[in-house]
């Protein structure tokens, strides 16, 4: 069944998001002989090339500004209304989530949020998301009209780059819009230079660091590996940290190909948010932590002595 996909492009610090070419893979796949468009809003055009590498036939970019909700969904809406779209797939990210119930209630739309993977069984596309804070996942279809869904990240694979592949980019004015809200400034806490939800590599701390100061080693681990520093509620509760690096229920959801839990006991509203991760070493003074149920290796010892040796190993190995 052919199928023509709307995907949002997102850019964040002057980068598209990992997740935006992951959609657009997701989109190919549904699409069946269809067409892929990606929008832009409030971004570059300088930015289409690299959708159209990366699967899309069409790139829209809208004029506009930073992210709010009225205006982002007044562009989205006038993208879609102008084409005949099946689906429409948004990062699962702070701007998707947002964006996302309020498009599909606009168009009275089918939704499902947080996918980490779809399949096409005939005139069916069948998605699977985790439930029960990921101890079991559902498969779920949307039987008829517009099917809006949040692609969770680094969960679907993105499409090698073609250089050679040829797509159309339009360039338009930002439509009008009732704005309830305005952007007056954005102040941006920083919380290291790799973005949390979409790294590969995540060296997270919890209350077994102890302090603010106990988080130094892990900083340098994520130095060496360019991973991201992540937190458990436990630690973010107690100051140690901020709370824009809480990966849990109540925080982000990480899903990197290594996830290095230190001082982490393992609390299933942790596990809600980690538990994905391809593959979890965990460090613990207690052997009995229910971190080490779910992690691929354990080390049972003072995270203030095994971090700096996985610094020092990893810098010989890396050559840095």
């Amino acid at each position: 069944m052919v199928r023509n996909v709307l995907v949002l492009a997102e850019v964040r610090n002057g980068a598209l998001r990992p997740v935006s070419l992951e959609c657009i893979a997701a989109g190919r796949t549904v699409a069946d002989g269809g067409k892929v468009t990606a929008v832009l809003i409030g971004a570059p055009a300088s930015f289409a090339p690299a959708l159209v590498q990366h699967g899309a036939d069409e790139v829209v970019v809208v004029a506009g500004g930073d992210y709010t909700p009225d205006g982002w969904l007044a562009a989205l809406q006038s993208v879609y209304a102008e084409r005949k779209v099946d689906v429409v797939f948004l990062g699962h990210t702070g701007i998707g989530r947002d964006l996302a119930p309020r498009f599909a209630q606009r168009n009275l739309a089918g939704m499902v949020s947080d996918v980490t993977d779809l399949k096409v069984e005939g005139d069916r596309v069948i998605f699977t998301r985790p439930i029960y804070a990921g101890k079991a996942f559902a498969t779920q279809v949307i039987r008829q009209g517009l099917a809006v869904a949040t692609i969770r990240p680094n969960n679907l694979p993105a499409l090698a780059p073609d250089a050679d592949r040829a797509g159309d980019v339009v360039e338009v004015a930002a439509p009008p819009a009732d704005l309830r809200t305005v952007i007056k400034e954005i102040v941006r806490k920083s919380t290291g230079g790799v973005d949390l939800t979409s790294a590969k590599i995540v060296v997270s701390g919890g209350r077994g660091v102890k302090s603010a100061d106990g988080f130094k080693p892990l900083y340098e681990l994520a130095d060496v590996l360019g991973a991201a520093v992540g937190a458990s509620r436990a630690a973010a509760d107690a100051g140690y940290c901020d709370y824009a690096l809480q990966v849990g229920q109540t925080g982000k959801t990480v899903t990197p190909d290594l996830y290095i839990a230190c001082g982490i006991s393992g609390a299933i509203q942790h596990l809600a948010g980690m538990s994905a991760s391809k593959v979890i070493v965990a460090v613990n003074k207690d052997p009995e932590a229910p971190i080490f149920k779910v992690a691929d290796y354990g080390i049972v010892g003072d995270l203030f002595e095994v971090v700096p040796l996985f610094t020092a190993e990893f810098k010989a190995l890396l050559g840095r």
